[in-house]
């Protein structure tokens, strides 16, 4: 992929051709199995999904809560890493290759992978941008120079606590979206108000060109599509790991039920997206 126009500006462009929100869903890589968590990533466009937030397993995601450390623990058990997560993305694309994947994940798998080289495997995997947790803009250079060199577009996350002086910063570099964390805290916890969305996202627009998708704390239909009608995208990712949680409460769940379970959510939630708009 150059470092022209890549597989995220086209889908925003289209989204934007086409009047609505997008809507992002996130997984952990390997949860709950690595062939269950393929075949979920599989489905996940068919069942509309317009861009894909990959999470690589870690042993302290700091900025998640309970369900997605509880999906990173499954997947570590179940043997999934940096390498076999990006091997996954490899896969995928060989039935796709339209839909944005952004990997997710802490700075130190990658560090220990090797910057040089995991920006150029991520790059020939498939994987479009990244979003790297715990780095902070003023520290990113160790990889945002050789992942812009491959290729790669840096998603810088903001915050409501994200002030106007410190804004310019966390934007300087960034690319394919800006990620608007709507809550301060960790994953899955709390929902911020539609209020509180609506102007979070007008005042990063005065700041920023690029796409603006919020997360954290979306776990309906409704909540999704308040925000699909002032952002350019919805992130939901806590609801969907905690899904896969839920099904293996019951009894040796197979496989199949798993897949079809989250991907029906996932349905669910895209729907409240393109009906934000109508």
């Amino acid at each position: 992929m150059s470092a022209g126009e890549g597989r995220l500006e086209r889908r925003f462009e289209a989204l934007r051709e086409a009047g609505r929100g997008g809507f992002v869903s996130y997984i952990s890589a390997g949860d709950p199995d690595r062939e269950t968590s393929l075949a979920i990533l599989r489905g996940l466009p068919a069942a509309g999904a317009d861009v894909i937030e990959i999470g690589v397993p870690f042993t302290d995601p700091m900025a998640d809560g309970p369900a997605i450390q509880a999906a990173n623990q499954r997947a570590l058990r179940g043997g999934m890493t940096l390498r076999g997560t990006l091997e996954m993305v490899q896969e995928f694309r060989r039935q796709d290759n339209d839909t944005p994947i952004a990997l997710m994940g802490y700075f130190n798998p990658i560090y220990r992978y090797g910057v040089e080289a995991f920006s150029r495997d991520a790059a020939a995997a498939g994987i479009d941008g990244l979003i790297v947790v715990d780095l902070p803009p003023e520290e990113d250079a160790e990889l945002r120079v050789p992942a812009l060199a491959a290729g790669l577009r840096v998603i810088r996350l903001t915050a409501p606590t994200s002030d106007d002086r410190r804004l310019p910063r966390i934007l300087e570099g960034a690319g394919g979206f800006i990620y608007h964390v709507a809550i301060t805290g960790i994953t899955g916890t709390t929902s911020a108000s539609a209020d509180a969305v609506a102007a979070a996202v007008e005042r990063l627009r005065r700041h920023t060109d690029l796409p603006l998708a919020v997360g954290f704390g979306i776990r309906t239909p409704e909540q999704a599509a308040e925000v699909a009608r002032v952002a350019d995208a919805a992130v939901v990712g806590s609801a969907l790991v905690q899904r896969i949680a839920d099904c293996l409460e019951h009894e040796k769940p197979e496989p199949e039920e798993i897949v079809e379970s989250v991907l029906s959510l996932v349905r669910d939630l895209a729907g409240g997206v393109r009906s934000a708009r109508a």
